[in-house]
């Protein structure tokens, strides 16, 4: 997982509750086994017309927030299938960060497992984010110290838990986070076990 410090860029402003998995990544591209290359996918009926041309009036079609890093939508986003491909469409499309008034349970775990920050504030919040995000207006999103800014606002504070924090921090995968917590009783217990159970560890093969 790539680890998650600090983004700066334009806000993609979509502004609609309850986008949900499919939309996002539409369920006849789910026979795609591929991570690289999902980016393209990402809101494809929303970005592409029938004949693959663009459809211009689309937020990620339109500058300034057609390579923006940051999306901000309206309530329950992620919604829908448990389908891990919505959070890869978006990471392959460079969303590295989506702010939310809520999300989709599983979509929002799945985005802590890919290196996607989402970000939960309440509505009035999320909504003057929206309209700093229409003006075009670049901000940054800081893990470390959890704060959003953007001019002509006040820097903002965020959630999130500790240990995801951590994850996303250091780009660990749950093994890390395991091994970061319990390295030195599970390094502890493999001494005991070593001297009380060698044969174990015995690489050697029998001749």
């Amino acid at each position: 997982m790539i680890a998650f410090d600090r983004l700066t860029g334009t806000a993609a402003p979509l502004p609609e509750e309850n986008v949900d998995t499919d939309i996002i990544f539409p369920a006849r591209f789910l026979l795609i086994t591929e991570r690289h290359g999902l980016g393209r996918y990402a809101f494809h009926d929303r970005r592409f017309a029938a004949d693959g041309s663009e459809i211009a009036t689309f937020v990620l079609n339109r500058q300034p927030w057609r390579g923006s890093p940051i999306l901000i939508a309206g309530a329950n986003f992620g919604s829908g299938s448990s389908r891990e491909q919505a959070v890869w469409t978006l990471l392959g499309h460079g969303i590295r960060c989506v702010i939310a008034p809520s999300f989709g349970e599983i979509f929002h775990g799945n985005c802590f497992r890919n290196g996607v920050l989402p970000i939960v504030l309440p509505e009035a919040v999320v909504g003057a984010l929206m309209a700093a995000a229409q003006d075009g207006r670049i901000f940054v999103v800081d893990l470390d110290a959890q704060v959003i800014a953007s001019e002509g606002l006040p820097t903002l504070s965020f959630p999130i838990d500790a240990e995801q924090r951590l994850a996303l921090l250091n780009g660990w995968d749950e093994t890390d986070l395991i091994l970061n917590a319990r390295g030195a009783d599970i390094a502890a217990f493999e001494d005991r076990q070593k001297r009380i159970q060698p044969w174990l560890y015995d690489t050697e093969t029998a001749a």
